[in-house]
């Protein structure tokens, strides 16, 4: 049986350019699949919507990015995207907050991890989209419903990440820190949660992809702006052109905001890093 090449191996340390061309190589195959395909369908059917070319989907975007909406009066796609990003960042910010405090005080205090992790691990397996009805119904179809949502679905993932996180850091440690004349006050705030931020950073990450779940299938029942609101109302009329751009943009700001979190880990907490390496 031939062996894999060297850089797929399981000691390899592919050079810097061989890393990016790695990373490169799936994307451009998908690019030359997906224009190979649309050029087929294209040529079969001119008005075929399913595949668009190219061409199409910039001039749908183009539209949605520098045209004002006649009804409206406002650039759609900026509109979308503020009104999507605030409440994603409302929701799942309040989610990491809430999340960091509970997970660092349910990890420390044994009396209050028996009183409330029990209960915060069966909110974790609600499925949050079964609630969505109930919550347009106690909060309305309005911001608050959907931001609830979002938080719904994060924050007990968050919570009980930080409190395995917590209960990682070496009793000994704890230990010392009270001999020395640390208060549980200080023990929690000045000592063990310098030590737990780096992996909210990295938890806030991982639930990116389900608060953009959540926030979509929220926009796509009772919204009228927003990403998800967008995707949803053009389907009716198979508006791919418009759709697999929004879905990519969609993407584009989600890396961005993985990128940021990344660059903040290595520039403030490079030992973190380190010691995951």
């Amino acid at each position: 049986m031939p062996s894999p090449p060297k850089f797929l191996s399981i000691h390899a340390i592919p050079p810097n350019w061989l890393r990016w061309v790695l990373t490169i190589i799936p994307f451009v195959l998908l690019v030359i699949i997906y224009g190979i395909a649309s050029d087929i369908r294209q040529k079969e059917n001119p008005s075929d919507k399913l595949l668009p070319t190219a061409s199409k989907m910039y001039d749908a975007m183009k539209r949605a990015a520098f045209e004002e909406n006649a009804r409206t009066g406002e650039y759609q796609l900026w509109t979308d995207t503020g009104t999507s990003l605030r409440r994603i960042g409302i929701g799942l910010g309040i989610a990491a907050l809430c999340g960091l405090l509970c997970g660092l005080n349910l990890g420390l205090f044994i009396g209050m991890e028996h009183l409330f992790l029990p209960f915060v691990t069966f909110i974790s397996i609600i499925p949050p989209l079964a609630v969505l009805p109930i919550l347009f119904i106690v909060f309305g179809v309005d911001e608050l419903a959907k931001v609830v949502l979002i938080f719904i679905g994060t924050f007990p993932l968050i919570t009980r990440d930080i409190q395995l996180t917590v209960k990682k850091i070496p009793h000994e440690q704890i230990i010392k820190a009270c001999t020395l004349g640390a208060s549980q006050i200080s023990l929690a705030y000045r000592i063990v949660l310098p030590q737990i931020m780096p992996r909210l950073i990295e938890t806030v990450r991982i639930n990116m992809g389900p608060a953009w779940l959540f926030l979509i299938a929220a926009e796509a029942i009772a919204a009228t702006n927003g990403l998800g609101y967008r995707i949803f109302l053009v389907r009716r009329y198979l508006a791919m052109d418009l759709i697999i751009p929004y879905v990519l943009w969609i993407a584009l700001l989600s890396a961005t905001v993985d990128f940021a979190l990344r660059l903040i880990l290595r520039t403030r907490y490079a030992w973190y890093i380190d010691s995951q390496e």
